[in-house]
């Protein structure tokens, strides 16, 4: 570690611990000090720590308790790992501590981590962007306790419609449906799922449409922790793909595929 990275943000990816990236696995495993997302991050992945090695859970720990003991670590010149569920820049908190680090003049880089909603469409077993269907994701969520910015509230995004991939909103499904359906491009026949702890073994999937999606959701019980992905693409299996990926195609040539 350079002496000006002196705290790592690491992803622990989205549940299942092998997902962790090589990069970040090996930080964590050089860690003196790890503060991790206790809430969400499989726990699996303490038993990677170092003998002596120091770990802390975040969840009942405020934003300057945190800075505290990262503060306290570097002084000491110790190595610190800061473990984030998913990716830490989706929904990950991390910009409020980097500029609290900036402030402070300890130095810092981000080691990237797979998000949610790339975990939720392996196990779906789904591409979220096919040819003539949709080729734009939006990752989002919808105003709960934590306001959206006006020119995001997700009647507006849904009028875009293409694939959408709702985070901590499951708890507040009717609403996500109803302002989903004002959009005017979606409608109650849109597919819709539902991956509760994807890529954890106690992972759960509810396929529907979003006029019966809110319904199932409820009657699984599934109330957090989960990822919501809405979209014309999740339907494409039934209805076979209009259009091929350019790609692969034998009448399309690029600089690694040359016209004989």
């Amino acid at each position: 570690m350079r002496s000006e990275e002196q705290v790592v943000f690491v992803g622990a990816g989205p549940g299942d611990p092998e997902l962790i990236t090589v990069k970040g696995l090996k930080a964590l495993q050089a860690a003196d000090l790890v503060i991790y997302a206790g809430s969400l991050v499989n726990k699996a992945l303490l038993a990677e720590l170092k003998p002596g090695a120091e770990a802390h859970d975040s969840a009942p720990l405020t934003l300057e308790q945190v800075i505290a003991l990262m503060t306290e670590a570097v002084a000491a010149g110790r190595r610190v790992v800061r473990l984030h569920t998913g990716d830490p820049a989706v929904y990950g908190a991390i910009q409020e501590q980097m500029e609290a680090l900036d402030a402070l003049g300890i130095g810092y880089r981000v080691i990237p981590g797979v998000t949610a909603a790339f975990a939720a469409a392996a196990s779906l077993k789904q591409e979220l962007t096919l040819p003539e269907v949709s080729q734009t994701v939006v990752l989002t969520r919808v105003e709960g306790r934590t306001p959206v910015p006006e020119k995001e509230r997700l009647q507006r995004i849904a009028s875009l419609g293409a694939t959408v991939a709702l985070y901590l909103s499951v708890s507040m499904m009717d609403k996500v449906v109803a302002e989903l359906l004002a959009g005017g491009v979606y409608t109650t026949r849109t597919p819709a799922a539902v991956v509760s702890k994807a890529s954890w073994e106690d992972e759960r999937i509810v396929e529907g449409t979003l006029g019966d999606i809110a319904e199932k959701i409820k009657e699984a019980g599934i109330s957090r922790q989960a990822l919501i992905l809405v979209g014309e693409v999740l339907g494409a299996r039934e209805k076979g793909v209009p259009e091929k990926s350019k790609l692969y195609d034998k009448e399309f040539f690029h600089g690694f595929r040359i016209k004989a």
